[in-house]
């Protein structure tokens, strides 16, 4: 059996936009992808809402994915697949972060994964570099005003190609999840049940190439 570690924020843990809760398992794209993975995979939820790549958020510094990462890791091992979705949390306001920072941060995030994997696994898992979708135009206006801002949206359009890059360098499979999907129009920044249903397929097809 293959272990699959889905290691992301909110969009990962599956928060409903319609209503501030969790969506159900089986909406959740981690869920899905476990019914599209089948019994021969296990499929980890490791979401946080919150969760930044490398930044410590000045009210909640425990959101730090770095920090959790290993401890993480070494619990579920041996992991084979790592789905990494990291960076939105990073375009808050507070943080003033550029796409390049955050990029930075996600490929410090990858590297730890292979490090310390190969010390406590002897072996590094494959990892799916995820460069997430976009911040809705309505974000100004969204239950997240103020905490996103305009500038928001705009570097978020820059991740595609940095993340790419990110992943190249560091040997892992990259995914653009903006072109498939897009934030929900409740709040410009959480994924409908659509959003999670086609992500989990794309997901899915990378996970079975590399098996």
């Amino acid at each position: 059996m293959k272990t699959v570690l889905c290691y992301g924020d909110s969009n990962t843990y599956g928060y409903n936009p319609s209503n501030g809760l969790r969506y159900p398992e089986d909406i959740r794209w981690t869920g899905r992808l476990q019914t599209l993975l089948g019994g021969d995979y296990r499929v980890i939820e490791e979401g946080c809402n919150g969760r930044t790549t490398t930044l410590d958020d000045p009210l909640e510094g425990w959101k730090n994915g770095l920090d959790y990462l290993r401890p993480c890791l070494n619990s579920h091992k041996p992991v084979d697949i790592v789905i990494l979705m990291l960076g939105t949390n990073d375009l808050k306001e507070t943080f003033h972060a550029s796409a390049e920072e955050i990029a930075g941060g996600a490929a410090t995030l990858a590297e730890t994964i292979q490090n310390f994997t190969i010390e406590k696994q002897n072996f590094a898992p494959w990892i799916i570099l995820v460069a997430p979708p976009e911040i809705g135009e309505g974000i100004c206006v969204s239950p997240f005003a103020g905490i996103f801002g305009k500038s928001a949206i705009v570097r978020s359009k820059e991740f595609p190609k940095l993340y790419e890059k990110a992943a190249k360098e560091h040997g892992c499979e990259f995914l653009n999840a903006a072109a498939h999907i897009r934030p929900s129009a409740e709040d410009s920044l959480h994924l409908s049940p659509e959003a999670h249903r086609r992500l989990a397929e794309e997901l899915c097809k990378k996970v079975k190439a590399l098996t």
